[in-house]
């Protein structure tokens, strides 16, 4: 899937390679995980509208040929390139999940609903509402002011904010499913929580 930050998916460790395989194969033993897979596959269960509308989306984007199915190959170039891709390479990923109509433009509403749904996922624990975000993200880099981001005014928008970048990378950081995989489902972090509870 081309170069991700110095690292091609072929040399991606063979250590990360075998987990993540292990794992795949494990969940999917068919070896195309469909939506309700893709679900079960990283926990996501009882979810709010908005919240299954952004996992269906992401789905999709991962989902690179298109054929309802993410195989082998489609989910260690998506765990690369949110892992370990570079930046304008994940702002055009990005993009394309927040772009729920595909119409190539986010409107306010596209980009809040994906937002709440995200930190429904990813539980962020942001002092910004999903309001404010959306709306400081349109104040900095809707240039032109019509109410919709294109990918120009995303990409460049967001690259020339810091605050705006560390956000968005924040919460799409998926390191906890990355924890998951290497511990074989168990979630690390729960252990720890509940050894300190002890």
């Amino acid at each position: 899937m081309g170069n991700m930050d110095g690292k091609t998916v072929e040399e991606l460790s063979t250590t990360e390679c075998h987990q993540w395989y292990k794992k795949f194969m494990t969940e999917c033993p068919s070896g195309q995980l469909t939506l309700y897979e893709f679900k079960q596959f990283f926990g996501l269960k009882n979810l709010s509208p908005a919240a299954n509308k952004y996992v269906e989306q992401m789905f999709e984007t991962f989902d690179f040929n298109k054929d309802g199915y993410i195989d082998f190959m489609e989910y260690v170039a998506a765990l690369s390139l949110v892992l370990k891709g570079k930046v304008d390479q994940k702002l055009r990923w990005y993009f394309k999940l927040y772009d729920v109509d595909g119409n190539g433009c986010i409107d306010r509403g596209e980009l809040l609903n994906i937002f709440k749904a995200i930190r429904a996922i990813n539980r962020c624990n942001e002092t910004m509402s999903a309001e404010e975000f959306t709306d400081m993200v349109f104040d900095k880099i809707d240039i032109n002011g019509d109410g919709e981001l294109s990918l120009e005014e995303f990409m460049e928008g967001v690259q020339k904010d810091e605050m705006l970048l560390e956000i968005l990378t924040r919460s799409l950081d998926l390191t906890h499913i990355v924890r998951l995989i290497q511990n074989d489902g168990e979630n690390p972090n729960e252990s720890e929580q509940e050894a300190e509870a002890a």
